[in-house]
C-alpha cells in the first residue's frame, strides 16, 4: 500500500501537476483525473480496519470518486483489514455503491540483481521518444481493454516516463509486441504496467521484458528490493522472477 501511495504520487503528479494529491485519515487520494483509468487511484490505509470503519471509508472513498470526470478504481488491500471485517467487504463495497472491478495480488522479493535478461524472439529498447512512448501506451490498452485513446491520455508527452522511469518495449521483428518499466520508489523498484499484446501472449515476453526492466532499474539504482501488484492474469509470471505474494488486492470502480 505505501508502495502505491508514493510511487502513484509522482506518476500521477507527472500528468497532472493539478491533480488531486491527498492523505486523508485512512484513505490516501492519487487522483489525475486521466482517461487513463489507472491514473485515478484511491486506496484505504489503515491497518486492522474493522467493519465499522471499513463501511465508512468505502463510502467516503466512493464519495470521493463520484466527484470526478473520469473513472478510476478503489484499491484495497486484503491484509489491512482486520480478520474478522474481511468476510463483510464485499457487502459494505455494494452499500457503498461499488462494484468489484477485478482481483490482484501484492507480490516483493529481494530479488536483485538479475542477470542479464534475453529472449530469442525480442530486442529490447527504452522508451526515449514520444512514438515509443505511444506504443507503450497502445500496449497497455490492448492489454487491459482500454479504447487507444486512454492510454494515450495516461503516458503520451511525459518527460518522466523518458527519463525518470525505466521504461522498456519489447520488439518482435521490430514491431513493439510487450512493455514494463520499473520506478524508484521509497528505497525499492516498483514494477508498474507491464503489458503484452494479446495478439503475443504465452510466449514469456512478459517475463523477459520485466526482467529487463528489474535489470536496467537496479543496475541504475543500486536497489535491490523490488514491488509490484499483479493483476490475476499476471500473477504466474512473477514468482519464477523471485517475487513473494503478500496481500491479495481487490479493485473496485463505481456502479454504473
Amino acid at each position: 500500500m505505501e508502495q502505491l501511495s508514493v510511487g502513484w504520487r509522482t506518476l500521477v503528479l507527472d500528468r497532472d501537476a493539478d491533480a488531486d494529491v491527498r492523505d486523508l485519515p485512512g484513505v490516501a487520494v492519487r487522483w489525475a483525473d486521466s482517461r487513463f483509468a489507472f491514473w485515478n487511484c484511491v486506496t484505504l490505509t489503515d491497518p486492522d480496519t474493522g467493519a465499522a470503519q471499513l463501511e465508512q471509508r468505502l463510502s467516503q472513498a466512493a464519495e470521493i470518486m463520484r466527484t470526478k470526470k473520469h473513472p478510476g478504481f478503489l484499491w484495497v488491500f486484503e491484509d489491512l483489514i482486520a480478520d474478522g471485517a474481511r468476510g463483510s467487504l464485499s457487502a459494505a463495497a455494494e452499500q457503498a455503491g461499488l462494484a468489484h472491478a477485478f482481483p490482484g495480488t501484492g507480490m516483493a522479493g529481494d530479488l536483485l540483481p538479475l542477470p542479464e535478461p534475453g529472449h530469442p524472439d525480442l530486442t529490447f529498447v527504452r522508451v526515449s521518444t514520444d512514438e515509443q512512448l505511444q506504443a507503450y501506451a497502445d500496449i497497455n490498452s490492448r492489454a487491459y481493454g482500454f479504447p487507444l485513446e486512454d492510454g494515450r491520455d495516461g503516458l503520451v508527452g511525459s518527460a518522466l516516463w523518458k527519463n525518470g522511469v525505466y521504461a522498456y518495449l519489447g520488439l518482435r521483428d521490430g514491431v513493439p509486441v510487450t512493455c514494463a518499466a520499473t520506478v524508484e520508489a521509497q528505497g525499492r523498484l516498483f514494477v508498474v504496467l507491464v503489458a503484452t499484446d494479446p495478439a503475443w501472449e504465452r510466449h514469456g515476453y512478459g517475463e523477459a521484458v520485466t526482467r529487463k526492466a528489474l535489470y536496467e532499474g537496479g543496475r541504475a539504482t543500486g536497489l535491490t528490493r523490488a514491488t509490484l501488484h499483479a493483476t490475476e492474469a499476471g500473477a504466474p509470471v512473477y514468482p519464477r522472477i523471485g517475487f513473494q505474494p503478500n496481500s491479495p488486492i481487490h479493485f473496485f470502480s463505481l456502479k454504473e
